[in-house]
C-alpha cells in the first residue's frame, strides 16, 4: 500500500468531516503527533489503528485505502 496516498486520504477524510489533527487525535486516544506522523506519512497505521481512524471518521476502512491506478493498454 502507497504510504503517501493512504496519508493523503486520510488528511482529506479528516478535513473533510472537519475535524482539526488534535479533534482526531482525541477521538482516537493518541497524541496529535501520531496524527501528524500518519498524514505526513512517515508512520503507516496498522489495520487496528486503519479501522479506528475510519470509525472516527465515520467510514470503512476500505475508503481510506488508495485504489491503484489503472494499467493503460500496452504497458
Amino acid at each position: 500500500m502507497d504510504r503517501q496516498a493512504l496519508a493523503y486520504r486520510i488528511r482529506a477524510f479528516r478535513k473533510l468531516k472537519g475535524y482539526t489533527q488534535t479533534e482526531l487525535a482525541d477521538l482516537l486516544g493518541v497524541s496529535i503527533a501520531i496524527v501528524g506522523t500518519i498524514e505526513r506519512g512517515t508512520r503507516k497505521p496498522d489495520s487496528r489503528m486503519l479501522k479506528r481512524i475510519a470509525d472516527a471518521l465515520g467510514i470503512e476502512a476500505e475508503e481510506l485505502i488508495p485504489v491503484p491506478e489503472a494499467r493503460t493498454k500496452g504497458e
